[in-house]
Order: structure tokens, then C-alpha cells, then sequence
């Protein structure tokens, strides 16, 4: 009797230990996706970049972390074609904005989690571009093995201010509007 309790116990204890463990999915970067949108006064465009790597960490069914790494090296732009495209994407990749020699990658790791629905969670992270971190609040959407969130950016947190009327008034039509879009659309 004694050794059978001391099994039922010990099948607790490991049952519960299973239940708590938190389970890593790994991103499939050759499905997911973020899309960039950014508006100036005079237009827009809009793009894409690679996932380098990521995860979600689930405990059951529940989201409680995240990090991911966007591969800046690889901004591209979608709605423009020849040497106008170049000319973006080369100049995204400057100083004046990503400064992607120096800093090929972002990243974007999970802080607080809360339930706000049905497969819906608040999510404040932690944003990294260009070495500078700033918190990030978004709403992500999680189903079987797929998420999607959307979320705008102020690129000025990232000491990145060219074409901004936050820091030069006189540009007029010039000006590129300090937020810009993500969307991200996760498979894993």
C-alpha cells in the first residue's frame, strides 16, 4: 500500500512537472513574413524583410514568450523597379536610416504577455534597431501554428530622424512620417 502511493505520488509530481514545461516553436523563416509600410507626405512605400530566426514558447496552449531576429541586410522594396529601387533600398540600408553595415540585424524579444481574447494577446516587447531598445505594445493573433500581428513603429526612437518634421520643420512636402508599419505573419 505504502509503495503504491508513493508511485501515485511520484506520477503526480511527474504529470504536473510535464504540464508546467514550456514548450520552444521554432519559426519557419521560409514562410513567415514582415512586411514593412512606410508614408511620407507625397506617397508611400512598402517592402518586405526576412526573419532570420525566431521562437514562441508556449505552456499548454498559452503564449508566455517570444524573441525574434529580422535580417536587415535584406530590405526590400516591392513597389518600385529599376534604378529608383536600388536607390531605396540603398538608401534604407544607410545611415540615414537602418545603418545595416553596422547593424545587420533587429530584434524583437517578448517582455509581457496578457490574454485579451480568444487566441489574442497583448504582447509589450522589447525593440531593438540600430542598437537602441525600446518598448513596442502590439495585439498577436495565435492559432495552431501561425500567428499574426500588426503595429506601427516611431523610427525617431531609433535615431532615425532623416526626413522626420519632428526634427527638420522647413522640409515641407519632403517629409517621411516618423511611424511606419509592420506586419508579421508567423508560421511554425
Amino acid at each position: 500500500m505504502k509503495n503504491l502511493k508513493s508511485i501515485a505520488l511520484a506520477l503526480v509530481v511527474v504529470l504536473s512537472t510535464l504540464s508546467v514545461t514550456a514548450q520552444t516553436k521554432k519559426v519557419d523563416t521560409s514562410k513567415s513574413s514582415i512586411k514593412w509600410l512606410a508614408k511620407k507626405v507625397t506617397g508611400q512605400h512598402n517592402g518586405i524583410i526576412n526573419i532570420k530566426d525566431g521562437a514562441l514558447v508556449f505552456k499548454g496552449k498559452k503564449l508566455v514568450g517570444g524573441t525574434f531576429t529580422a535580417d536587415m541586410t535584406t530590405i526590400n522594396d516591392l513597389d518600385l523597379t529599376g534604378d529608383y529601387k536600388g536607390k531605396l533600398e540603398g538608401h534604407l540600408k544607410s545611415e540615414d536610416f537602418f545603418s545595416t553595415a553596422k547593424f545587420a540585424t533587429s530584434t524583437l524579444v517578448f517582455k509581457t504577455i496578457g490574454a485579451k481574447g480568444k487566441d489574442v494577446y497583448t504582447v509589450t516587447a522589447d525593440l531593438t534597431i540600430k542598437g537602441i531598445t525600446n518598448p513596442v505594445t502590439f495585439d498577436i493573433t495565435v492559432t495552431d501554428n501561425s500567428a499574426t500581428t500588426k503595429f506601427m513603429v516611431n523610427r525617431t526612437k531609433y535615431d532615425i530622424k532623416y526626413g522626420s518634421k519632428s526634427f527638420f520643420e522647413s522640409i515641407g512636402d519632403k517629409a517621411i512620417y516618423d511611424e511606419f508599419e509592420l506586419t508579421v505573419n508567423l508560421t511554425f
